[in-house]
Parts: structure tokens; sequence; C-alpha cells
């Protein structure tokens, strides 16, 4: 959760306290507001698949923070990696909430797709906590969580790759409803 990565780095690199470094969240929520709606805008359903990479991205670029000790550099920095993130998450998003309903219903995609978003918020939340309780820095942690991001989008990327051979009638005929469905395109 970077909401939690960018209080421990406001803290350990320019020496925030919660509230200063609560204002730098604000800033990556703007870039999370600009990012999604470049991606509302810019991205149709079908193209969802794309993204995966920019996850790889923000989780190297997450590790970056560690050298950062300014806050004019931060700020800019910060509002590219909240950017990426809504970027990343509303394609993501759609194209997981389209095929789900069209093959488990829209409610149980909703709710599987929640269920999995605070799984992995909770996981990465006990992860750095566990971290920095067992005496890890936190730039440690942070490079820890940048990893961890950049490594599971990989396998997600990796797993995507491997279904486009083994499933590619199934894939292709979920492409052509994301591509026929003008209300979502």
């Amino acid at each position: 959760n970077l909401r939690f990565i960018v209080l421990a780095w406001a803290a350990a690199a320019l020496g925030y306290s919660v509230t200063q470094a609560s204002a730098l969240q604000g800033v990556v929520a703007i870039g999370m507001a600009v990012g999604a709606v470049v991606a509302s805008m810019r991205m149709r359903l079908e193209d969802g698949p794309r993204v995966i990479t920019l996850g790889i991205v923000m989780g190297l670029l997450i590790i970056g923070l560690i050298f950062i000790t300014n806050v004019w550099v931060a700020a800019p920095f910060l509002i590219l990696l909240g950017a990426l993130g809504g970027f990343l998450v509303v394609p993501m998003n759609a194209l997981l909430q389209h095929r789900g309903h069209n093959l488990m219903g829209a409610g149980r995609s909703i709710a599987v797709q929640n269920f999995n978003e605070q799984a992995c918020i909770l996981v990465l939340g006990a992860l750095y906590s566990l971290s920095t309780g067992l005496g890890l820095p936190t730039f440690a942690a942070i490079t820890g969580f940048g990893l961890v991001i950049a490594g599971f989008m990989w396998l997600i990327r990796r797993w995507h790759a491997r279904n486009l051979v083994l499933h590619r009638e199934e894939i292709d005929h979920l492409l052509a409803i994301a591509r026929n469905d003008k209300a979502h395109g």
C-alpha cells in the first residue's frame, strides 16, 4: 500500500511528522486522479492487459524513493507514481469487472475483485509491519516493497502471456465481447 510507504519514507528521508507526510499522500492522490482521468480518456477496454508492464515500472520506481531527500524533487516524483497507479488501476478494474460480469455476474465479480484488493492491502501492510517490526530499516523495507510489487506484476504478465497461448479461443472470445460492447468500450 503506497500510503504506508509514503508515510514511512517521508519520516526517514525528509524527517517529516505524520501530519507533514500526510500532505505528501495528497500529492500522490493528485497524481492518481490525473492518471485515472487520462486512462479513462485514452484506454479502451480490450487494451487493459497492456498496462500490466506499468505495474512493474511502478514497483521499480518505488525503490527510487530511497534516493530522494528533497521535497521539491519528491513532489513531482510522487505525482508520477500516483499517475502511474491511477493509469494502471482504471483499465485493469474495468477489464476485470467486464470479464467477471460476463463469466460470473456483476455482483460476484465485484465482490471477488474487492476481496482480492483488500487481501493484497492486508498482506502488503502485514509484510511491511513485520519487516519494520523485525528491525529492517525503512529504506530496505521500501526496496522490498518495490521488488514485491514489480515481481508480482512480472508474474501476472507471464501468467497472462501463458494464458494467451493456452486459452487462445477463450481470450479471443472475451476480447470480441469487449470490442463489441459499445456501452463500455
